[in-house]
């Protein structure tokens, strides 16, 4: 029988850096010889508890992973390193669960491992990223008492929190203070602040902040830095700019053009009847090697459908994506079914909607709601209930605006007032619309008072633990036909 191999804990290490199955990597880890030794066991090194609890973080396998970390708090041959804990910090912001990132965060001392600035900036960013802008401002009062000072990280995401909280004021005040504080802007601070006076059509403002950036505090613009200028110039009607500007980035040896600024510009030159200059565009991207990425192809579609009226043009921009290995996504399909729609074709709409999956693109809620809206528009009521029965069975749900034009569609004829009660029925047991949707829409469309049609509406609701909305779904009733 041939001998098992002995594998090292170096060994062990390179084992799991090239395991890609993470619960395969577990196993490994769990299990690293083949005949455990008992009064000798297997001494892991840091480095493989570092793997191992980011093979399972970014696979999501939590449990496992705070299993691993619970065993790491055991040993006392190493003390684990901060920047292991800003990458599970990191996992948990991704996976939506701010409070497990705060857990982590709060016991990384039980570790024997000093907390610093870089591990409240990974919780900081978390906490923004799941629209927490309160828990934001709590930690920044915070910050004394772990007895932490800020970075110029720290306050790109207090200056970002401030934009999207719209106070562009307060986003300033805090490029001030840290300014006052020694603490030099870098190019993410301007690219936030740029962003967001071009988002307010303030580019006077964010042209004056671009040549500041380079004059007084010696930082080099990016693409980030330009695309919003670009864009900003575009929605202002300003594209001859627009296109000056993307030359100035291309005069720049050190700067590294990406495919966003071009698909801004191919947008423009659509929307006001330049569509002969798009080939240029896509030319010059082929010269500098930037190949065209699905947004690319999404402008052009949006061109071709909204402003061009070019369906052929549009299908055949989808067969050019699936020709150069760019898969169209759902927001492709969408923006063709849109424009096919608002033209008054919607057997063709329908037709692609259905060809979606097949096109290996699922239909979303928003490709649900086009296709419902272009059939009511175009008096095709009972199609769109069915299209409102499948997006009920996906738990889609449809705004009282888009209700009340099906039922008042449907009430058109005398013979489809049966249609309308189902239709109620339906949404009721699949609780397809808030409160506020039921008042509006059955304000809005009974005309009689029958009281067993709201008893067995009620009943539905209740079905559904909501008989707050069906009181006071009873209530409008009654008041609407008295």
């Amino acid at each position: 029988m041939e001998k098992a191999t002995k594998i090292s804990p170096f060994r062990l290490s390179t084992l799991l850096r090239l395991e890609t199955n993470p619960q395969i990597a577990l196993q490994l880890f769990r299990n690293p010889t083949p005949t455990p030794n008992p009064s000798k066991p297997f001494r892991r090194s840091a480095r493989s508890y570092d793997l191992i609890v980011c093979k399972l973080g970014k696979a999501r396998m939590f449990a496992e992973m705070e299993n691993v970390l619970h065993e790491m708090n055991r040993e006392t041959r190493f003390a684990a390193k901060e920047a292991l804990f800003c990458r599970v910090i990191s996992f948990y912001g991704r996976a939506r669960m701010p409070a497990a990132a705060r857990r982590t965060f709060d016991r990384i001392p039980s570790f024997r491992c000093r907390r610093t600035i870089r591990s409240f900036n990974s919780l900081l960013h978390v906490t923004l990223g799941c629209g927490d802008l309160e828990g934001v401002r709590s930690m920044c009062r915070d910050l004394d008492d772990y007895g932490l000072t800020p970075d110029a990280c720290t306050y790109n995401v207090l200056i970002r929190a401030q934009v999207l909280a719209g106070c562009i004021e307060g986003a300033w005040e805090l490029f001030d203070e840290m300014r006052s504080k020694g603490i030099a802007p870098t190019v993410s601070t301007f690219g936030t602040l740029v962003s967001a006076l071009c988002a307010n059509s303030m580019l006077d403002d964010a042209f004056r902040l671009k040549e500041r950036m380079l004059t007084e505090f010696k930082v080099k613009p990016n693409a980030y830095i330009y695309t919003p200028l670009i864009k900003g110039l575009c929605k202002s009607g300003e594209l001859d700019l627009a296109l000056q500007l993307k030359e100035e980035m291309l005069s720049d040896k050190d700067l590294v053009m990406d495919s966003a600024v071009y698909s801004t510009l191919i947008r423009a030159l659509f929307r006001v009847n330049r569509k002969g200059e798009v080939v240029g565009i896509l030319e010059e991207m082929k010269r500098i090697g930037i190949k065209p990425d699905v947004v690319t192809y999404n402008a052009m579609i949006s061109g071709f459908c909204e402003d061009e009226k070019d369906f052929d043009a549009a299908f055949e921009t989808l067969n050019e994506m699936v020709r150069q290995r760019c898969k169209p996504d759902v927001v492709s399909y969408n923006t063709i079914i849109a424009g096919l729609c608002k033209a008054g074709r919607w057997s063709d709409a329908s037709e692609l909607f259905d060809d979606m999956p097949r096109r290996e693109c699922c239909p979303d809620v928003v490709s649900h709601r086009i296709l419902f809206e272009g059939l009511c528009d175009a008096g095709e009521f009972r199609k769109a209930r069915m299209v409102l029965d499948e997006m009920m069975f996906k738990g889609y749900k449809l705004g009282a605006v888009n209700m009340r034009k099906l039922l008042e569609g449907l009430l058109s004829g005398e013979k489809d007032r049966i249609l309308v009660d189902s239709t109620l029925f339906s949404v009721a047991k699949a609780n397809g619309m808030g409160l506020e949707d039921w008042e509006t829409v059955v304000g809005n469309i009974v005309t009689e008072p029958e009281k067993l049609k709201v008893a067995k509406l009620l009943a539905c609701l209740s079905m559904r633990s909501v008989v707050a909305t069906g009181t006071k779904l009873a209530a409008a009733l009654v008041a609407h036909n008295n």
